[in-house]
């Protein structure tokens, strides 16, 4: 049968392993099987790559490529861009999107996709049968867990587990680490990093349960999101995890306090459309209504995790009330992402680093800060390096701009930054990095002066420096495109919510901003923020 798979670049002059020349066996990639059909030699030999298979000499299976490879299977559906199933040996990623299309031909076919035609109802439903066994039988025997990479070669994996020997690195590069672990990188990297704290055994968390809960998280994400995807949820939770290191909070937090943190950051963005809140409001979504018009994306983030936890029974073993107290603290956690509610917190964490009276002994205090870190996790895009930083620029602005195209194709007006025609990214980027980045960031780094505070700004700085320069290469034709909104011109609710409630952020009304640019710094209450690109 045809195998999906997307590996990474290897350098071509990079030397065959040895474990892979001591091989004789290695993959298949025919079957006469009648659910998948042979790939046709003509565009097989137009892919940009070789596969070997020589068992004369030993070598089993070697790749070499010029670029991403990708081997599909034929099911008629065009596969979502990224995320698979780790429990299984074939991808079923062609099922995920067909609800929205009722036959192959009406999406639009992808590079190096081969189309087969619509799939009949019963052979759906043979592939759909055959997945929930596979998944059923794994989970009741035990063992999904222990080899959660379906990848071509160990070396992979191999890779995999080197990154996270690093995983503390704020140089760690997410895009890389997502292409090892063919897609699953929000699983691996929460798992690991629960693992690594002693969660599993000091909270008795049922392992099975565990990665069947991380699973399902991974797959709620919408992977056809160019920047609320998993993908952006693990380098969330990746940068949580270097906050939790910083001294101040190492030596304070309690494990309950880690546990929390990291679930928030790797659900803060569950089940996100690919759309803010305005748009949500303007359309009548279910969503707007059921709650009220404010933080409606936050909280359906919230409400959707405290669902998957509730549905595998990860915390069934505590006692109901502590249970119920997680949850709300989780939601506490999810809810302060809300970048409408910027002023609020910042205005909370500068009064308390003003009046130096942050008591980590305190619960109530180390859970605010457990917030603010959360806050920086969200939107520290623009403080990575460059070439990280960039590329989570060009996707959310991407995300933006296929926005403000549904709203001018359903003759809606157009909410700011979406719209492609009157918004650059460079002005994008720097409005956002002025007015919500750079004052945030400057709060964080007089609680925690450390290297890694330091790190963060001289990055930001550069990256500001070099959008600036983009800009001025673009040369726009009036002065005024230049400059990013002023503050004057945003305005953020400050609505009186307490931490320890989220259901009481729905009192919080929204505020419009003014300008276009404006938004840059922070899209109404929903996420519209670039997060370097980023809006929450």
């Amino acid at each position: 049968m045809e195998v999906c798979y997307q590996l990474p670049v290897l350098p071509l002059d990079r030397p065959v392993p040895k474990h892979v020349l001591s091989r004789r066996g290695a993959i298949s990639f025919s079957s006469s099987s009648s659910l998948f059909g042979a790939p046709d030699p003509r565009q097989l030999s137009q892919r940009r790559g070789a596969i070997s298979y020589d068992s004369s000499d030993q070598t089993a299976l070697y790749i070499r490529m010029l670029g991403d490879v990708r081997v599909r299977s034929q099911v008629g559906f065009e596969p979502e861009g990224r995320g698979s199933y780790p429990y299984l040996c074939i991808d079923f990623r062609t099922l995920h999107s067909c609800s929205e299309s009722t036959s192959a031909s009406s999406l639009i076919p992808g590079p190096g996709f081969i189309s087969a035609g619509p799939v009949s109802g019963r052979r759906l439903r043979r592939l759909l049968s055959f997945q929930r066994y596979l998944h059923s039988s794994r989970l009741l025997w035990g063992t999904t867990h222990l080899n959660p990479l379906h990848i071509l070669d160990e070396d992979y994996i191999g890779q995999a587990k080197c990154m996270l020997e690093r995983v503390g690195s704020w140089n760690f590069d997410i895009f890389l680490f997502d292409r090892l672990t063919n897609g699953n990188s929000l699983v691996m990297m929460t798992f690991h990093l629960l693992n690594q704290y002693g969660l599993l055994e000091l909270f008795q968390l049922d392992m099975v349960k565990l990665w069947r809960f991380l699973v399902m998280v991974q797959e709620d994400y919408h992977s056809l999101n160019p920047y609320h995807n998993a993908v952006h949820a693990a380098d969330v939770t990746q940068a949580m995890y270097c906050y939790l290191r910083e001294p101040k909070l190492a030596k304070s937090l309690t494990s309950c306090d880690i546990l929390l943190g990291l679930l928030a950051a790797a659900t803060h963005d569950l089940d996100h459309p690919g759309v803010n809140q305005p748009f949500l409001i303007k359309t009548n979504h279910y969503l707007a209504k059921l709650y009220r018009n404010s933080s409606v994306l936050e909280n359906h983030h919230w409400r959707s995790a405290v669902g998957l936890l509730r549905e595998t029974g990860l915390f069934s073993h505590l006692p109901a009330e502590e249970g119920l107290k997680m949850e709300r603290q989780l939601g506490s956690l999810i809810l302060a992402t809300d970048i409408s509610r910027q002023n609020e917190y910042l205005g909370k964490f500068r009064t308390h680093l003003n009046q130096d009276d942050l008591c980590l002994s305190n619960a109530s205090h180390r859970h605010f800060i457990l917030q603010m870190a959360l806050k920086c996790a969200d939107i520290c895009n623009p403080c990575r390096p460059w070439e990280l930083s960039k590329q989570w620029s060009e996707k959310v602005t991407q995300e933006f701009f296929h926005q403000g195209d549904i709203e001018k194709k359903h003759k809606l007006e157009v909410s700011p930054l979406c719209d492609s025609q009157r918004n650059s990214m460079g002005n994008i980027q720097i409005g956002f990095m002025t007015y919500v980045v750079e004052p945030l960031f400057a709060e964080w780094g007089r609680f925690s002066d450390t290297r890694l505070s330091q790190t963060m700004l001289g990055h930001l700085g550069l990256n500001k420096a070099s959008w600036g320069g983009l800009v001025q290469q673009e040369r726009p034709s009036s002065p005024e495109e230049l400059e990013p909104s002023s503050p004057a011109s945003v305005t953020m609710p400050t609505p009186a919510v307490t931490e320890s409630e989220p259901e009481s952020a729905s009192a919080a009304e929204p505020t419009a901003i003014t300008t276009a640019t404006a938004t840059a710094t922070g899209a109404t209450n929903s996420k519209e923020i670039p997060q370097g690109s980023k809006e929450s």
